[in-house]
């Protein structure tokens, strides 16, 4: 892991100012979605017409905040569908959801976290146990939500890295998507999320992995003097119906995500 940098002055001054406004627009922005809800729920059940885009707009106000540039390019999916990315740091969370409406499926710890969890509870975050026992109770609880047309968010590497390398994706999740009520209508898109380091900084700045605390991770990344940039490219959706079964599946969206960073290594170079 990269040694930590004493802050200074300026620094923590960058973390007071950036950290109060960020925290006020998040969690200002949580209370107007959960008052929302109140009113979406009753009239609407599952679906959410409305909120999703509350939480669209504090997503991509952070970035704004952070002075963090974000770029993206390929189409976006339509219709019903998932999408699957490689999973570098709690910040793709804000770039991908700032980008399109999607519902994060995370594990079940998350909802106990300080903040977070309860962030991720309102927004419609989908916890799950990565525990093969209870299999078939996600996989018709995915078949619900994508039913109702919501675009579920996995990352199937099941945990965060350095951001600098893709980990081989774990298929049991993308058995969901086979269920006779979906596997004929949905499509899957794979996403690559590539963080740029700041200049001179090391190249695994942004990546958020093994005993790193997510305080110690936002501190850092709030008093950066200068950020670097995140890059998100959409790779085009493919059919479930089209893959014999959840592993060939599982191979050929992990080969889109690892393109794409390779790709943004040669732009980069």
């Amino acid at each position: 892991m990269p040694p930590a940098r004493h802050l200074g002055v300026m620094d923590w001054l960058r973390v007071l100012l950036r950290g109060s406004v960020l925290g006020g627009v998040t969690f200002g922005g949580l209370l107007i979605l959960v008052v929302a809800r109140l009113i979406e729920r009753p009239l609407c059940g599952v679906d959410r017409p409305v909120t999703p885009y509350i939480t669209q707009g504090v997503c991509r106000a952070a970035f704004i905040i952070l002075q963090l540039p974000i770029t993206a390019r390929g189409p976006r999916i339509v219709g019903p569908g998932a999408v699957v990315a490689n999973h570098s740091s709690w910040i793709d969370i804000f770039a991908l959801n700032s980008r399109k409406n999607v519902y994060f499926v995370s594990k079940s710890e998350v909802a106990g976290w300080p903040g977070i969890g309860w962030l991720a509870r309102a927004t419609g975050t989908v916890f799950i146990r990565r525990d093969p026992k209870e299999a078939a109770s996600q996989a018709k609880l995915f078949e619900e939500r994508l039913l109702h047309r919501h675009r579920l968010l996995f990352f199937p590497e099941g945990t965060s890295t350095d951001g600098l390398r893709v980990l081989p994706f774990k298929s049991t999740l993308f058995a969901a998507f086979f269920a006779d009520g979906l596997k004929h209508e949905l499509k899957i898109q794979p996403v690559s999320v590539i963080y740029h380091a700041p200049e001179g900084e090391d190249p695994r700045f942004y990546g958020w992995w093994g005993d790193m605390s997510f305080g110690e991770h936002l501190v850092k990344t709030l008093a950066a003097r200068r950020q670097g940039r995140v890059e998100l490219i959409y790779h085009a959706p493919v059919r479930v119906d089209a893959f014999p079964n959840r592993k060939s599946l599982a191979s050929h969206v992990e080969a889109q995500v690892r393109i794409g960073h390779g790709l943004a290594d040669a732009h980069q170079a």
